[in-house]
This record gives C-alpha cells, sequence and structure tokens, in this order.
C-alpha cells in the first residue's frame, strides 16, 4: 500500500494545452513567427516553459530577440493561464477520496513556480497544499531530476518507500526513474498511449479512479 502520491500538473491533474497553445500562438502572430498548432505544442511540452518557447521559435534560442519574446511569452501565460484549463474528468473525485483516505498528496512540475501556485490554489487547495514549480534559481533543477519530487518528499515527511509518482510523459517517467519512485502514467494526457507503453511504466491507468486499486494494492 501507499500513502503518498506526488502528482505531474499539465496533462496529469489538469488540461491545460489550449492555454498554452493560445500563448505560443499569440507570441508567434505578434512577432511574425511561423503559427504552430494546437498539436505542435503537444508535442513540445513537458520540459518547461523556457524549452517551450525554444521549440517554439524557427532559431529557438539562437533568436536574437528570444529573451525579450520569453520574457513576454511567460508574462501572457501567466495572464492567460485559467482562460480554457479545466481539470480532467474524475479528477476532483480522486482528490477528495484521497484526503478522506489521509494521502499525503503534492504537485511537482517544470511550470514556473507562480503559474504552479496559482492553479494550484485556483483548482485543487482544498486537497492539494503542497505545489512544486520551476525554480532553479533556488538550487531545485527541474524534472527529470529528482529535485523537485525529493523536496515534495521531504515538506510532506512522507517516506519513498510508500510513495508513487503519477504523470502522463517521457520526462514524468524518467523523473520517477530518477527519484527512485513507482510510476503510474495516466493515458488522458498529452501523450499517446504506444509512447507510454514503450516506457514500461509501473502501470498505465485510463481513468482518475483507477489510481485507487493501486494505492490500495489491490492491482
Amino acid at each position: 500500500m501507499y500513502n503518498t502520491v506526488i502528482f505531474d500538473l499539465d496533462g496529469t491533474l489538469l488540461n491545460t494545452i489550449d492555454d498554452l497553445a493560445d500563448a505560443v500562438k499569440y507570441i508567434q502572430r505578434k512577432y511574425g513567427y511561423p503559427v504552430h498548432s494546437v498539436d505542435d505544442v503537444r508535442r513540445h511540452v513537458g520540459n518547461g516553459l523556457k524549452l517551450l518557447m525554444v521549440r517554439s521559435l524557427p532559431l529557438g534560442e539562437e533568436d536574437p530577440n528570444f529573451e525579450k519574446v520569453f520574457e513576454e511569452f511567460k508574462e501572457y501565460y501567466q495572464g492567460h493561464c485559467q482562460i480554457k484549463t479545466r481539470e480532467y474528468p474524475g479528477i476532483m473525485e480522486l482528490l477528495k477520496e484521497l484526503k478522506e483516505r489521509n494521502i499525503k498528496m503534492a504537485i511537482v512540475s517544470n511550470k514556473a513556480q507562480a503559474a504552479t501556485s496559482e492553479l494550484n490554489k485556483f483548482y485543487f487547495s482544498d486537497y492539494i497544499q503542497i505545489a512544486i514549480g520551476e525554480n532553479e534559481a533556488a538550487g531545485i533543477k527541474k524534472k527529470p531530476a529528482p529535485d523537485s519530487v525529493n523536496h515534495a518528499i521531504k515538506l510532506l515527511n512522507a517516506r519513498k518507500s510508500e510513495a508513487i509518482y503519477v504523470g502522463d510523459s517521457e520526462v514524468d517517467r524518467e523523473t520517477a526513474k530518477n527519484s527512485e519512485l513507482p510510476c503510474v502514467s495516466c493515458s488522458w494526457g498529452f501523450r499517446e498511449r504506444e509512447l507510454l507503453e514503450s516506457l514500461n511504466p509501473m502501470a498505465i491507468i485510463d481513468k482518475p479512479e483507477e489510481l485507487l486499486a493501486i494505492i490500495d494494492g489491490s492491482k
């Protein structure tokens, strides 16, 4: 049995792809870059906002205006991160049940700390108090490094032997491996099930409630 769950945010708890794509397309249109589709953006997410912007510009970080464009992108997304974003069906019911079972929970994300905190406060604050976003300035390396997961485990006063990691991507699978935690991959997120199967996680779930059987050891 497990008593601690570390959740990824984008593609796991929240469907954030439309707001992310709108922010990317806003920048691309404003500065005259080729405009990407939502599917393009979906393929580019998972490693934080900076790498998303690198992947969204023809010259990437070599663009002479990159820093200016990236700062404007972050500012725009911060102000528009709750327009189309919604929790996935069944997530709120899952979190309520986990809280009733006294399961410890935290979020770890490569999204900027400000946006991670804002989204958690808006959607999940009744259930999750610890939400760790990108904060490399403080010496906490972003995923797939284990730093943010280890920090969450420490703040929860939890044990790794009693914790699992839940995410939707190859970055999450690698994060779990680097953190020495079992990985549960969710198929409703930003990656195809075929890819998830190739990563060999402990389990793949198709609905949030399926996590309960894994936590209590019946699956």
